[in-house]
């Protein structure tokens, strides 16, 4: 495998982050398993930009997303394996 598309910092993590320009709805995308070092492939189900995240499961309304091993948010909209991760369907518990 060549560089990585996206980057997860832990195996329990349900989102990826984009590492490279801008992903283009469709494409086939390599990962890292950071803690592990496992490699993973996620097909983009949309563009995604670079430091954005990418969903690795299915995720539902109110599941709580994990990012470094760490709850960094919920839910707020439906989300498929391969689907942009940002604040239009992920935000912050704190508000």
């Amino acid at each position: 495998m060549s560089q990585p598309d996206f980057l997860v910092h832990d195996k329990a993590d349900n989102v990826g982050v984009i590492v490279v320009e801008t992903v283009e709805a469709g494409k086939t995308l390599s990962g890292l398993i950071m803690e592990t070092g496992e490699k993973i492939e996620v097909k983009a189900l949309d563009a995604i930009p670079l430091g954005h995240k990418i969903a690795l499961v299915d995720m539902s309304e109110n599941d709580t997303v994990l990012k470094y091993s760490s709850d960094i948010g919920r839910m707020v909209a439906d989300a498929k394996i391969g689907n942009h991760v940002h604040v239009h369907n992920c935000k912050t518990k704190r508000w």
